[in-house]
């Protein structure tokens, strides 16, 4: 089996490309982006350097793929700030590939990343596969703009696809600080190396967290599964989980830490990102998508 990943330099790439050469039932890895993944074997896998808008370039990292995991992606905050360049990757590019795909390829899978973003907030408990989308990020509604022509494609018979929402993936190193959720990632990092943190948010607040190892499994599995079914695009499974059962599970995983860990709540924060309910994920569930079994799972999975 080939399976070609889109955006594979990319935090949630770079595993998905790792477990990809570990298995052997996959032949070969198309990886696509502008930066080339790091430690990948390259014994099965080919990289194509550039920009998944191009035509030509496009062309030969999905020839002959039996699957397509989609990462690439303009993030939530790079979106807000820049719109244009959002609209080209998240929509413009993205609907290119599809449609590529669609005219050349109907019967190969393709696996959307997209996001919780797609809900509004204030969230209702628990949040549900019915759940109405009403995104209010840039992000957000461009995530459920291709989520809808996804389905609609895969109701013709045009494209054998689906769409999985990943909840907060940790922990990506070095995460950017000016993005708003980048103190979720800095937490696991900071207790590693000893080093201090400030969250703004209370203890008891609750967020949706998944490892990046679980995640990569995920999407792999969507592009591997033989039947999905005709729910085309629903929310993979999380963990709800308090930062203090966090920082508890971390202070386990590193007892020798000498990082100190203060909660400053700031109401916007706590607002966006410390106020889930439960999540239920019955499709998921269903098809045997995988979730982190509890927070120190999580904690190993995540600093892999």
């Amino acid at each position: 089996m080939k399976i070609a990943v889109i955006g594979a330099g990319g935090f949630v790439g770079t595993q998905v490309c790792k477990i990809l050469g570990e298995m052997p039932e996959i032949s070969s890895i198309s990886m696509l982006d502008r930066v080339a993944p790091v430690g990948i074997d390259l014994a099965k896998a080919t990289f194509f350097e550039g920009d998944f808008s191009e035509s030509v370039l496009r062309q030969q990292a999905l020839d002959g793929a039996d699957a397509v995991i989609c990462l690439a992606a303009i993030l939530g905050g790079g979106a807000e700030q820049n719109y244009a360049l959002a609209r080209r990757v998240n929509v413009d590019a993205t609907l290119d590939l599809i449609e590529d795909l669609r005219d050349r390829a109907p019967d190969t899978r393709f696996v959307f990343a997209s996001t919780i973003a797609a809900y509004a907030k204030p969230l209702p408990d628990p949040v549900t596969d019915t759940t109405p989308l009403a995104p209010t990020m840039v992000y957000g509604a461009q995530k459920v703009m291709i989520e809808v022509a996804l389905s609609n494609f895969a109701a013709r018979g045009w494209l054998d696809a689906v769409s999985l929402r990943p909840s907060g993936v940790m922990a990506r190193d070095g995460a950017d600080a000016a993005l708003k959720t980048a103190f979720m990632s800095r937490l696991f990092w900071c207790v590693k190396r000893g080093e201090d943190i400030t969250l703004p948010v209370a203890e008891d607040s609750k967020t949706w967290l998944t490892s990046v190892d679980v995640v990569a499994r995920n999407f792999i599995h969507g592009a591997m599964l033989p039947v999905l079914g005709a729910n085309r695009a629903f929310t993979l499974p999380a963990l709800s989980l308090r930062y203090g059962d966090l920082v508890a599970a971390l202070r386990r995983a590193y007892p020798d830490s000498p990082s100190r860990i203060r909660f400053d709540p700031d109401p916007e924060i706590v607002s966006l990102f410390g106020s889930y309910p439960e999540l239920e994920t019955e499709t998921a569930d269903q098809l045997g998508f995988l979730r982190d079994a509890d927070a120190d799972a999580l904690v190993a999975n995540a600093m892999v």
